[in-house]
């Protein structure tokens, strides 16, 4: 094993900060060094030891603070920037963006989530009105097809970067969302506080390729993979409230599962 970096120290945000992350590399391992410098510097972010807004450096700073070559250097970080966790700017050198969110499989708020987490959630109402219900929609919420429902289309950051576009839709008779308290906090916060409680969902996750408005909103490519979530929740009483239909950067995103042995 070669240990390439470790010292014990951290620097204040915006700093070269690698001096508060330990780097051992093996050269002797069938991995490539490249993609064990990315998953160490990967692992640095996701317990915090990197936090957004953290420098890096450039690759030739790099290449001498852990003794490895330029390509070698270059591959690692073109990882990390394609997983959206590290960004290149120009005159600055290479920086951290932010760690991936990972999100519990429950009946809780995208909001609720990202806030406890720590990601700076912050939110552009897109769209807020009152429709007759689509036929997909309708089914879900239990109404007749054309029955009046709000929908509601949010643009989801955390750190400043687009994470989720959330569309959902309630029955018109539910209660009337605000659409500045709605930039303030979480839709299901607002439904606790409207005295709804939600009991139980359907939910559904995929993926497919992002559509040109999705990926302008989401600061995507065309085509980039996006995780799907289709929901309906339902209060005490069995009675479907929200039906809501979202899109997630795959590169920013994930589910997580907890698994137990069936007896």
């Amino acid at each position: 094993m070669s240990p390439v970096h470790r010292t014990p120290q951290r620097t204040a945000p915006g700093d070269h900060t690698l001096d508060a992350v330990a780097f051992t590399l093996d050269r002797r391992s069938p991995v490539p060094l490249y993609h064990q410098l990315a998953r160490q510097l990967e692992a640095a972010i996701e317990r915090g030891a990197l936090i957004p807004g953290d420098l890096l450096g450039n690759e030739v700073d790099l290449s001498a603070r852990l003794r490895l070559s330029r390509p070698t250097v270059r591959q690692a970080i073109r990882s990390l920037v394609d997983k959206g966790l590290l960004v290149r700017r120009r005159g600055v050198g290479t920086q951290v963006v932010h760690s991936q969110v990972r999100r519990p499989l429950e009946l809780s708020s995208l909001y609720d989530d990202l806030e406890s987490a720590g990601q700076g959630p912050t939110t552009r109402v897109l769209r807020n009105e009152r429709i007759p219900a689509p036929a997909g929609v309708a089914a879900a919420l239990g109404l007749p097809e054309g029955a009046e429902v709000t929908v509601l289309e949010r643009l989801r950051r955390t750190h400043g970067l687009p994470v989720a576009f959330l569309r959902n839709h309630l029955p018109a008779s539910l209660l009337e969302p605000d659409t500045e308290r709605l930039e303030s906090t979480g839709l299901y916060r607002m439904l606790r506080s409207a005295g709804i409680t939600l009991h139980s969902a359907r939910q559904s996750i995929g993926a497919r390729g992002a559509g040109a408005e999705e990926a302008a909103l989401l600061d995507e490519r065309e085509g980039a993979a996006l995780l799907t979530m289709r929901r309906t929740a339902y209060d005490h009483a069995g009675r479907p409230v929200e039906y809501g239909s979202h899109v997630y950067r795959a590169s920013h995103y994930a589910f997580a599962f907890q698994l137990l042995v069936r007896t």
